[in-house]
């Protein structure tokens, strides 16, 4: 990996202490390049309403995107790395306002014969969560980035790294997150 890579990172912990922001720190120690960070918690990301929908596609009519700095971020890294606890069989909200604000025609994608186009530069997303519970098959929020990202943005690859049942009774919370360590050595090995 070339040293001179952009790489988003998308902080939607909230806790302090958060597991996801340990899990994600770990990926990031051992990554090159600058990585400039999007700490969902610090920002004022709204979600969009009729108005600033409005606002929005007119601008892009009018090819007047340079407010648009969250798509123009997103587009424009290498690498984007997405810190998001589960909650609630998905991610917290401020990942879906950003989302929006990421979402925006003529930045992040177009369409051509009906069909979008991505307009990324990212060759890889990478998605890192814990839960205190168990996943399972209702892991909405990865497969809902995973499909924005395959579908609409033109990212390939992918890629998530996860610990959970963290807080089940009788758990070992360091082993299971040890675990999702090793799994990224593991990924980052193969990538050499």
């Amino acid at each position: 990996m070339s040293a001179n890579r952009k790489v988003l990172f998308v902080n939607a912990c909230v806790r302090p202490d958060s597991r996801t922001r340990q899990l994600a720190q770990y990926y990031l120690d051992r990554m090159q390049g600058e990585i400039e960070e999007i700490n969902l918690e610090r920002e004022n990301i709204q979600p969009l309403n009729s108005h600033t929908l409005a606002q929005r596609d007119q601008d892009v009519a009018l090819s007047i995107t340079d407010e648009y700095t969250y798509a123009h971020r997103f587009a424009q890294a290498d690498e984007i790395v997405l810190a998001a606890p589960y909650w609630d069989y998905s991610y917290p909200a401020s990942v879906k306002a950003f989302i929006e604000a990421v979402n925006c025609y003529g930045i992040t994608f177009r369409y051509e014969n009906d069909k979008a186009v991505g307009l990324c530069r990212a060759e890889r997303l990478v998605y890192i969560q814990t839960a205190g519970g168990l996943i399972g098959r209702f892991n909405f929020g990865y497969d809902h980035v995973k499909a924005l990202c395959q579908t609409f943005y033109g990212i390939k690859e992918v890629v998530e790294f996860r610990a959970e049942g963290l807080d089940l009774e009788d758990s070992d919370s360091e082993k299971l997150v040890n675990k999702a360590k090793k799994e990224i050595e593991e990924y980052f090995r193969k990538q050499k």
